[in-house]
């Protein structure tokens, strides 16, 4: 379903407003998505038809369990994931006879009919061709005061393996330097990064071709965390259930949708040398802060004659980004059951974990030892190698229940004997750890346990699962919970959802965490060059930098509550900025102190 098709469709199901005054792309269409993102079932999508440019953007489309839904085809998310198994197993059960191994063509040619194909004629998204391209033409998003620019947020990023071939489909974000020149921030865990490091080998100029728009399946394909070699064109075939139609780029040698909204063209010189890339308001809710990063050259840029630019805007969670990877926790549960772990029973991450610090794992648990090797095995799986914390549980719990999982901890989890540290990779966004993209991993043994497990240590009796609290009232000689999670002064603690986004942020499981007489005891405070830790008073060495807290400017806050009324967005929504602005620690995208 091309965008707009999605967008009459959203209509239709009343999941869209039409906003025809004039928004600016510079702070304010962010501010009004943040309100919308995070209002209750993730309010609705947003087309902002007056934009200064010649286009209008789509924010929040994928913004809801409906929307996210909407966009695959797809009634419930399980849906696809229960596909992938029974198309596993027609292929994996025994074929006892000449019959059954006939029953299998048809599903042989149905994935033939999935994938990519080539077509030698033009393509709608080549309807306009900018051969002088200008990235200032497009309706580009400043999502928050400290951003380095405006930056592309939905970019479909197109690179190939030189050596083999085969084609990569990311999504890396793009901040504008000029009208022909963008960052490309691509991460060294990325498959882009991987190609970039054979290209800059071989000494050649690596072609780059970003797409936005197209069918709504395309964009959650270059999200997916497929492995490596499966392309994400295939994979939309798949949720499509019909071939990806791909036409050859006018400047570069790459191919792309025939139905994309814009086709931007270019290259990535390896030799250059890289360029500060940043600060930027990113999805973990803090800024992610400039870094050194490729520079992106445009050669062309083609769009649609009715083009559509599609953006997203992250920052502190809940927004639109949830409910994509609500979507890939359902939808690779399976392939990791089929690939990795027969025992994994489900899987939650919780919005406030953002996608990887914290990961909720129940397994059909038939030995002693299993929830490590479960723990072990995810972080071994994919993008799962970033998360940090990892609670393991088996039974009747219903882990998207946070009430019986804290039950389920309180009641299984002897402290002393059930918690596990480890080191690892993590995100490289991930602002807490000692080293960049390496620190702390903690997992939460709280399954039943077997004889074997069994540990006569000291357990806890009597005493309240949890307790969050803040620094100044933490007294290590008197903790009164079994999970005693020190917070800053600042912090809110009786906001349940902002603590537990602050304690996976904020966190290296390996130095932040200590058992005191039979408790766990978490310091998820925020850390910066002249913190005392809150077990020794002892000036904490810590030499990275410390991010400040993504949050929009009073000045664009009063700017949209002036405009409410006169854009018909309906019910008026406060800014989500308005709770959160005590946490902002500096006016800079730095806390230094």
């Amino acid at each position: 379903m091309i965008l707009s098709e999605f967008i009459k469709l959203l209509e239709s199901k009343n999941e869209l407003v039409r906003i025809k005054e004039f928004v600016d792309p510079v702070f304010e269409i962010a501010e009004i998505t943040d309100r919308f993102s995070k209002s209750k079932n993730g309010g609705k999508a947003l087309l902002f038809e007056n934009t200064g440019t010649d286009f209008p953007v789509l924010t929040n489309a994928f913004g809801s369990n409906y929307r996210i839904c909407y966009a695959l085809g797809v009634n419930d998310l399980n849906e696809i994931s229960h596909e992938i198994n029974r198309l596993f197993l027609s292929f994996t059960y025994p074929k006892t006879g000449f019959r059954d191994k006939l029953s299998l063509l048809p599903k042989l040619k149905q994935i033939a009919d999935w994938m990519p194909k080539y077509k030698s004629r033009k393509g709608k998204c080549q309807d306009v061709i900018m051969h002088n391209p200008d990235l200032n033409r497009l309706p580009i998003l400043k999502c928050y005061p400290f951003d380095g620019g405006r930056f592309v947020t939905l970019p479909m990023v197109h690179t190939i393996n030189p050596k083999t071939g085969i084609r990569n489909v990311g999504m890396y974000r793009m901040q504008i330097f000029d009208k022909k020149t963008t960052g490309m921030h691509w991460h060294k865990h990325k498959t882009g990064a991987a190609h970039f490091e054979i290209y800059k080998q071989q000494n050649q100029i690596m072609p780059v071709v970003v797409t936005l728009g197209g069918d709504t399946v395309y964009t959650y394909a270059a999200t997916a965390p497929l492995p490596d070699g499966i392309d994400e064109y295939m994979f939309a075939g798949f949720l499509r259930k019909k071939s990806v139609e791909l036409v050859k780029c006018i400047t570069q040698p790459l191919y792309v949708p025939t139905d994309a909204d814009f086709v931007i063209e270019g290259y990535v010189n390896p030799q250059e040398p890289l360029r500060i890339e940043g600060p930027f308001g990113d999805h973990t809710g803090f800024y992610s802060l400039e870094d050194l990063f490729p520079e992106f050259h445009v050669t062309c840029i083609t769009h649609k004659k009715d083009a559509v630019y599609p953006a997203t805007v992250v920052g502190i969670p809940p927004q639109e980004d949830a409910y994509i990877a609500k979507a890939t926790e359902r939808i690779f549960i399976e392939p990791v059951r089929i690939a990795v772990l027969p025992e994994i029973e489900d899987l939650d991450m919780p919005v406030e974990g953002v996608f990887h610090n914290i990961a909720i794992a129940k397994i059909k648990k038939t030995y002693a030892g299993q929830a490590i090797k479960t723990a072990n095995a995810l972080w071994g799986a994919g993008q799962m190698m970033f998360n940090k914390i990892m609670i393991v549980v088996n039974g009747d719990v219903d882990i998207h229940n946070y009430v019986d999982l804290i039950d389920k901890v309180s009641t299984n989890v002897n402290i002393d004997s059930d918690v596990y540290f480890t080191k690892g990779p993590l995100d490289i966004l991930d602002h807490a750890a000692q080293s960049s993209g390496f620190g702390g991993k903690m997992c939460i043994d709280a399954t039943e346990k077997f004889d074997e497990e069994k540990s006569s240590e000291n357990k806890s009796i009597n005493q309240k699962p949890y307790e969050f609290i803040n620094k100044n009232k933490f007294d290590k000689n008197s903790i009164n919970a079994k999970i005693t999670v020190v917070f800053d002064d600042f912090a809110d603690t009786e906001n349940i959802a902002q603590a537990v986004w602050l304690l996976g942020n904020n966190i290296d499981a390996a130095r932040d965490c200590r058992v005191i007489k039979g408790n766990l005891v978490v310091d998820a405070c925020m850390k910066h060059k002249n913190y005392k830790s809150i077990f020794d008073s002892q000036t904490f060495v810590f030499n990275r930098r410390c991010p400040n807290i993504v949050c929009s400017s009073e000045d664009t806050v009063k700017i949209v509550n002036e405009k409410w009324e006169k854009l018909n967005l309906g019910e008026f929504i406060s800014s989500p900025s308005e709770k959160v602005k005590n946490l902002v620690l500096s006016q800079s995208s730095e806390f230094v102190n």
